[in-house]
Parts: structure tokens; sequence; C-alpha cells
């Protein structure tokens, strides 16, 4: 490994392509946290299956640099779109999407994360993180789901984490959220079986994954330890996981083409977690 861990660049020919005519251009996917990392990349994946991507972030140069890689690559669907604050804009930000096509898949990417521990950590991050990955999803939901049920069809997608399985220090408020989201993951599928309409939901958990977010942070973290790159990707990041190797954005994404697919039908309240063991094992 290399004394520097960047995030990698999107390419098309690593996006999961999936064959299911309901990834058609009149079908709308709303994103958000579509200006880097993840979210970007699901947008951009989420375009690379046909469907019309709708990206959304409060950060507008970052959302003009994910609207112009996929014109650069030529992707098969288009990706639009819109800024705003999902403290505030949910609705604004549901209408534009809908004016965009018809509301079929909803993926609830966007997070943040803050440092401290419990009797330290300032509420006023707390509450902004509460905001942004757990009220904004359930906003986002209740608004996209008269939409699906309409179409006829649809899924939310929450983007977890392992700590929404388990927790380590210092994180209180994004363990919680992530907790949470499973929760409203559980609670849509809970719903569906009452509407006609095909709408299910699932949540994906992964561990560390190669995000501007992440890799940003180590050098600095190898600088206050004193250790290497390497040891703080190999030790303190994957030193419960059975790979030493980090998750690619895209690598994420694709796990959201698939659940919104057709092949996951049965993935209703389900948990994709890949975590290379993480959880589930111990050393």
């Amino acid at each position: 490994m290399s004394d520097e861990v960047t995030a990698p660049e999107f390419a098309p020919e690593d996006a999961l392509v999936v064959d299911d005519d309901r990834f058609a251009p009149e079908n709308a996917a709303l994103v958000t946290g579509a200006a880097s990392g993840i979210g970007r990349a699901t947008a951009l994946v989420l375009a690379e299956n046909g469907l019309t991507v709708v990206g959304t972030d409060v950060d507008e140069e970052g959302l003009a640099e994910t609207r112009e890689r996929a014109t650069d690559h030529d992707l098969p669907g288009t990706v639009e779109t819109v800024a705003g604050d999902l403290r505030e804009d949910v609705p604004a930000i549901v209408d534009a999407a809908a004016d965009h096509g018809s509301i079929a898949f909803l993926a609830n990417v966007a997070g943040m994360q803050h440092i401290d521990p419990i009797e330290e950590f300032p509420m006023a991050a707390y509450d902004r993180m509460q905001e942004v990955m757990v009220r904004a999803p359930v906003q986002l939901s209740k608004e996209c789901l008269p939409h699906m049920r309409e179409t006829g069809f649809g899924c939310v997608g929450n983007m977890a984490s392992v700590h929404g399985h388990y927790v380590t220090s210092d994180k209180v408020a994004y363990n919680v959220a992530k907790f949470g989201i499973r929760g409203l993951t559980q609670s849509i599928a809970a719903e569906s079986e009452e509407t006609d309409a095909d709408v299910r939901a699932f949540s994906v958990s992964t561990g560390y994954v190669k995000t501007p977010l992440v890799t940003d942070q180590i050098p600095d973290t190898a600088e206050q330890r004193g250790i290497s790159v390497q040891e703080v990707v190999e030790d303190v990041m994957l030193g419960q996981s059975r790979s030493k190797e980090m998750m690619t954005p895209v690598e994420v994404a694709n796990l959201f083409a698939f659940g919104f697919s057709k092949h996951a039908s049965h993935l209703n309240g389900g948990d994709l977690r890949f975590d290379d063991g993480m959880t589930l094992t111990y050393e």
C-alpha cells in the first residue's frame, strides 16, 4: 500500500448493469448526497442502468461535477440535479424530482460525521446529524411513497453502516442515526403490504469506504498516532475486518442497483451487510 489513500474515480465498466425493464428513462431515482462519495457513485451507477437520476446535495459545485461525469461518460440514463438542504427543502426536492419522471426509487445516502465522547458531544452537531441522517430520510420516504404507489412500484434504499449493528466510541450521533435508519427501513417494510403497489425497502451496511470524507482523514490520523498510513487503514479502520482493503464507492453503489432491481424482489426490510466479516467475527 502506498503512503496515500485516495478515493477512486467512477468508471462505467465497474458498474453493475442489471437487466430490468423498470430501469427506464421515464422512471426517476432520487439520490441524496449526490455531490461526492457513495451518493455520486450511486447516481452514476443508476444512470448507467438507464434511469433518470435526480441527485441532490447542499454542495452545488459537487452536484455540477456529478452531472458532468455522467455527460462525459455518455451514460445511457441522465443525471439531473437539484440543490437543497435536507433540513429544510425536502418537499421542494421531491417536487423537482417528480418533474423529471415517475419517482420509483429513493436512495437515502447523505451523511456526516462528528467525533467526540458523549460527555463532550455538542448537541448542535448531534441535532444537525439527526436532522440530515434520520429525519430527512423519514420525510423523503413520506413524500416519495405516494409517488411510488402512483407509479405502481418503488423501493427505498437506505445507507446504513456496520454502526447500525454494533457501535464504537465517540460516535454517538452517527451510531444512533444508523440504528435509526435501519428502523426506518423495517418500518417501510412493515407497512408495504397495506397497499396494492409493489413498494419495499432495504438498507446497506458497510464498513469503511474509500470516500473523500474517509481518505482525507487518514494522513492526519497517521500523524496524530505516530503510525503509517498503512497501519491506520489495516489496524485502526480494518482491524476487525477479514479484508485489508476498503470498499470503493462504486461497489456500494452496485448494492443499491441490485437492491432496487427485480432480482431483489424478496428483499424487503432486509439489510445488505457487506462488511468483510467485521460484525460477525471476532479476533
